[in-house]
C-alpha cells in the first residue's frame, strides 16, 4: 500500500500531547514521545474516533520495534527472556511513521477490517 494510494489528510496538527490526523472518515489521535520525529514513530497509542462517533484504540509497533524490544529483553524476566511478543491491543506495521499508519488505519476501515483489530472504547 502505497501513501499515494490513500485519501490525503484534511487535517493534521498538534493539540498537546496528541497529534492528530483527520481525515473524511476517521480523526487519528497518536501520542508519540515528546520530541520524536513523526516520520520515524514505531511504537505509539493512537484514539479513532470514527464518523459514527465510536472510539477505539490499538498501540501500534513496528516489525523493527517488536524486533529491538524482543532482543532487549533477552536475559531478563520480561516475555520469557524475549521469546515472545504479545499485547492485547497490538497492531503490528511494517513501516514506521505517523503517516505509514494513518494510511494503514485507512485501509482497515476501508477494507472493513478494522473493528477486529481496533478495542472499542466503552463510555460509561
Amino acid at each position: 500500500m502505497s501513501h499515494s494510494t490513500l485519501s490525503e489528510p484534511v487535517e493534521r496538527g498538534w493539540d498537546e500531547p496528541w497529534y492528530r490526523v483527520r481525515m473524511e472518515d476517521f480523526q487519528a489521535s497518536f501520542l508519540p514521545s515528546d520530541g520524536e520525529d513523526l516520520d520515524e514513530v514505531c511504537n505509539v497509542d493512537v484514539f479513532v474516533t470514527l464518523k459514527d462517533g465510536s472510539r477505539w484504540t490499538a498501540t501500534v509497533f513496528t516489525l523493527v520495534e517488536v524486533e529491538r524490544l524482543m532482543k532487549l529483553w533477552a536475559g531478563t524476566d520480561e516475555a520469557l527472556e524475549g521469546w515472545y511478543f504479545w499485547v492485547s491491543d497490538g497492531l503490528i506495521v511494517r513501516d514506521p511513521g505517523i503517516d505509514s499508519m494513518t494510511d494503514v488505519i485507512a485501509g482497515l476501515i476501508a477494507k472493513g477490517e478494522f473493528s477486529e483489530i481496533f478495542q472499542r472504547v466503552i463510555n460509561d
